[in-house]
């Protein structure tokens, strides 16, 4: 124990986090206009989070499903990047979404009924704290002001459409580690489930595994783990190459007992859609590297509907009740 430390410093958290699950389960809030909430989660930047989480939303929303991305990254936002939403990319009126001369636009949500309408584009609606800040501005704020802007983008946000229909999913892009937002999140919303995304890279995957652990420790369903970059095929030969190791999210998964939704290999495609603001998965939708992420959306897709069947056989008896 160095100088100063206390031992005990070393449970103090685990301690903190059981009392904050037990304590908030009942205070946590459901979403107006929402029926599920996912969160993306990994424990360690730069494995690709955000580019998987707005193409599971696509593949999501491929499926016939209201789907809506919230950018729960407060200091680093870039959900309106990849989905194109930033003035540098959005398309001209009446052309196609995925044209490849954008025009530049003022991209600032409107005010309706007092509640912030987020932006929409590929039939996904969007909302992110990089609508609201300048571009290229650092947004360097202390834990209250992140804490505010989250439950603002949270519940100050008409997420139902012109039609009043609720999204069937909110997919949340959280910020890397575990720390404030993740904690403010599993506290405040109830969550249907989290996602954790991973390289095969054992530095990763030590993160991946607080992730994962933090959901649980916090009551919220561990959807599964998807192994990103999980192989990388050089496009002059074809040969394959694990450039961050091989199965690590996959064994990893294996021994928390947790699903393993799949793998998305490195490639140099999805760098460029992502780039440029016209997702893999819009712009090549039935190409083997999307096909991957609709693999993995469906897989929690399947077990939201399960959640749902799940809630309705438990209210079938107070429902029967009713009627007699």
């Amino acid at each position: 124990v160095g100088k100063g430390l206390s031992p005990a410093v070393g449970v103090l958290p685990s301690y903190s986090l059981s009392r904050a699950a037990s304590s908030t389960a009942s205070l946590r809030r459901t979403i107006p206009h929402v029926r599920h909430v996912i969160a993306v989660a990994s424990g360690k930047g730069g494995v690709g989070k955000s580019t998987t989480a707005v193409n599971l939303a696509l593949a999501m929303s491929a499926r016939h499903r209201r789907v809506g991305v919230l950018d729960a990254d407060i200091s680093g936002p870039s959900i309106p990047r990849l989905l194109g939403l930033d003035a540098a990319l959005i398309s001209e009126p009446g052309a196609s979404t995925v044209d490849d001369s954008p025009s530049r636009r003022d991209l600032r949500p409107t005010v309706r009924d007092g509640k912030l309408v987020p932006l929409e584009n590929y039939g996904v609606r969007c909302m992110s704290i990089g609508f609201l800040v300048e571009p290229d501005v650092a947004v360097a704020w202390r834990g209250p002001m992140v804490m505010s802007a989250l439950d603002q983008l949270l519940f100050d946000v008409r997420w139902a459409g012109d039609d009043e229909a609720p999204l069937d999913v909110l997919v949340v892009d959280l910020p890397p580690g575990t720390g404030d937002v993740h904690l403010s999140l599993m506290q405040r919303v109830s969550l249907s489930g989290g996602v954790v995304v991973s390289t095969p890279q054992d530095l990763a995957l030590m993160d991946a595994r607080r992730g994962a652990a933090l959901f649980a420790k916090m009551q919220v369903p561990v959807l599964g783990l998807v192994e990103n970059m999980s192989s990388f095929a050089c496009p002059a030969c074809g040969e394959v190459t694990p450039l961050f190791g091989c199965g690590g999210a996959e064994s990893t998964a294996r021994r928390m007992r947790l699903p393993f939704l799949g793998g998305v290999p490195l490639h140099l495609r999805l760098r460029e859609t992502s780039d440029a603001g016209t997702p893999v998965t819009v712009l090549e939708p039935t190409s083997p590297l999307a096909q991957h992420y609709v693999l993995i959306a469906d897989q929690i897709l399947a077990q939201l509907d399960e959640q749902d069947r799940g809630q309705e056989q438990q209210h079938k008896p107070e429902a029967d009740a009713a009627r007699i």
